[in-house]
C-alpha cells in the first residue's frame, strides 16, 4: 500500500523526515512485533518513491487486524522527542557510512542520481540533518498527509468484497470524520515518475573521486538506454543481455581480468530501458575500462552477425521458457504485479504478450536493433559513463579530470545543472488508470 504524498519528497528536509517518520512508526510497532510473529504476520513501513509504504503478509484471518493497527498508529501519530534523537543519530551515521559503500554502488548511485528526477543526493541530506528537530516533525507530519493519494495491491486468500472493504477501512480512517486528516489530491499533484532522456548519438561521461581513500577498488557504470516500454523493444534488449552476458563476463572478467565484480545486466528506470555494464577493479582505472567494454562491443558485433539460426531460436526458446515460468511463489507474484503499478504501466498481462512478441522475432531484426542503439558509433545510441576513481587510480583522475572532449561526446561536470538541462521522458506514472503525461 502506497501513500502519495506530494509534499513527502519535494526537499532533502522533507525527504529526511519522512524517512524519520517510517522509522519512528516501526519503532513505535515494535510493542506488536512479537505477537505479530507468534501470529505469522509481518509488517513493515518504509520510504517510498513519492511518500511512505506499508506491507502487511501472513494469515489472512488476522492480516485485517494488523493492518487496522498500523493504520491507527500513523492516523494518530505523536512524536517523541527521546525516540525522535535516538532516530536520528542512527539516520545521521547510515549517511555518514554511506561513503565506505563499495565503489561500484557509488557508481550505481551517481548513474540513478543523473537519470532520475526529484532526487536528492545523500550530501544535502546529511547537511540538513543535524538541524532538525523533534518539532519539525510535527509540523511536518499533518502537512505531509494533507494531501494523499493512496494505491493498494491485495494479493492471496482474501476474496475481492473482503478487500475492497478493507480499503474502505483505511480511506474512513484518513479521508472521513468531521476534521479528515488528509483530503484528495489536486489532478495537477499526482505524482510523476520523470527520467532524464540522454540525446541520441551521444556518449556522457561523469567522472568523481570515490569517498573513501582506502579503498584501493575503482568502479565503471557503462549504461545504454534504449527505449520506454514497448513489447517488441523490450524483448530485443532481453535477447541481446541474454546473448551477450556469458561472452562479457569471460571476455571482460576471465580473459582480460578487469575485476572481480563484472556485469551486465537490464536496467529500467520507470519503464525508461536500457543495458549497462558494472565492473569494479583495482587493476586498471575507469577510462581503460571504460574503452575495453567498447571494445568488447565491437567484438561482439561478429558473435552475434554470424550467429546461426538453430542458436538464435536457442536463445529465443530459453528466453520464452523463461517468461511462461510461473511464480515460485506468492511474494514473487505480488512483486510483478507491484512493478507495474509502481512504475504506473499497468501490463498485468506483460509476459503473455512478450512471448508473442518473441515469436514474431527474427534474426534480422535483433541485429537491426543492436546496430540502430547499442553498436559503437550508432547514429541512435545514448550512452553514459560514470567513473569513480579510487585512490590507486587518483593520479589518473588529478591528471586529467575533464579528458579531452570526442566528437559528440559530453562531460558532465555538475549532475544538476546537467539535469536541468535535458528533456525528460514522460510519465506513466500520475493518473487514474493507464495514463501517460
Amino acid at each position: 500500500m502506497d501513500f502519495n504524498c506530494p509534499y513527502a519528497g519535494d526537499s532533502p528536509e522533507a525527504e529526511v523526515l519522512t524517512d524519520i517518520f517510517t522509522r519512528l512508526l516501526m519503532d513505535y510497532l515494535n510493542e506488536y512485533a512479537y505477537y505479530a510473529q507468534v501470529a505469522g504476520l509481518y509488517y513493515g513501513i518504509s520510504c517510498s518513491e513519492n511518500g511512505f509504504q506499508v506491507t502487511v503478509v501472513g494469515y489472512n484471518d488476522k492480516l485485517r487486524v494488523l493492518l487496522e493497527t498500523v493504520v491507527e498508529k500513523i492516523a494518530k501519530f505523536e512524536v517523541k522527542p527521546e525516540r525522535f534523537s535516538v532516530i536520528k543519530e542512527l539516520v545521521i551515521k547510515e549517511l555518514q557510512n554511506y561513503k565506505f559503500q563499495q565503489p561500484y554502488h557509488q557508481a550505481m548511485y551517481n548513474c540513478s542520481l543523473i537519470l532520475q528526477d526529484r532526487t536528492w543526493p545523500w550530501s544535502d541530506e546529511l547537511e540538513v540533518l543535524p538541524h532538525l528537530e523533534a518539532d519539525d516533525l510535527s509540523r511536518f507530519y499533518p502537512l505531509m498527509l494533507a494531501r494523499v493519494f493512496v494505491e493498494c495491491y491485495v494479493a492471496g486468500n482474501i476474496e475481492p468484497n473482503e478487500a475492497e472493504s478493507i480499503i474502505q477501512h483505511v480511506e474512513d480512517a484518513f479521508y472521513e470524520g468531521a476534521q479528515p486528516i488528509s483530503k484528495a489530491l489536486f489532478p495537477c499533484q499526482h505524482l510523476t515518475n520523470r527520467v532524464t532522456k540522454l540525446d541520441r548519438g551521444v556518449n556522457y561521461s561523469y567522472s568523481t573521486e570515490g569517498l573513501n581513500p582506502s579503498d584501493e577498488n575503482s568502479s565503471l557504470v557503462h549504461y545504454i538506454q534504449v527505449h520506454q516500454d514497448d513489447y517488441m523493444l523490450n524483448v530485443k534488449l532481453q535477447l541481446f543481455a541474454l546473448i551477450a552476458k556469458q561472452p562479457a563476463f569471460h571476455q571482460l572478467r576471465s580473459v582480460e581480468q578487469l575485476g572481480y565484480i563484472t556485469v551486465l545486466m537490464q536496467r529500467n528506470d520507470s519503464g525508461v530501458r536500457g543495458v549497462q555494464f558494472i565492473i569494479q577493479s583495482s587493476v586498471k582505472d575507469p577510462r581503460h575500462i571504460d574503452l575495453r567494454v567498447e571494445a568488447f562491443l565491437k567484438m561482439f558485433e561478429s558473435k552475434l552477425y554470424e550467429m546461426s539460426d538453430d542458436d538464435f531460436k536457442s536463445n529465443v526458446n530459453a528466453l520464452i521458457d523463461m517468461k511462461l515460468e510461473k511464480h515460485k511463489n506468492l511474494r514473487e507474484e505480488s512483486g510483478f504485479y507491484w512493478r507495474e503499478i509502481s512504475d504506473g504501466t499497468l501490463k498485468f498481462g506483460r509476459r503473455e504478450c512478450e512471448v508473442t512478441a518473441l515469436k514474431r522475432l527474427t534474426k534480422r531484426e535483433l541485429i537491426d536493433f543492436f546496430d540502430e542503439n547499442i553498436k559503437v558509433g550508432a547514429p541512435r545510441r545514448k550512452s553514459l559513463s560514470v567513473q569513480v576513481y579510487s585512490s590507486l587510480h587518483s593520479s589518473e583522475f588529478k591528471a586529467n579530470p575533464s579528458p579531452p572532449v570526442e566528437p559528440n561526446s559530453v562531460q558532465i561536470e555538475d549532475i544538476f545543472s546537467f539535469r536541468r538541462s535535458q528533456p525528460l521522458y514522460g510519465s506513466f506514472k500520475g493518473g487514474f488508470g493507464h495514463m501517460k503525461l
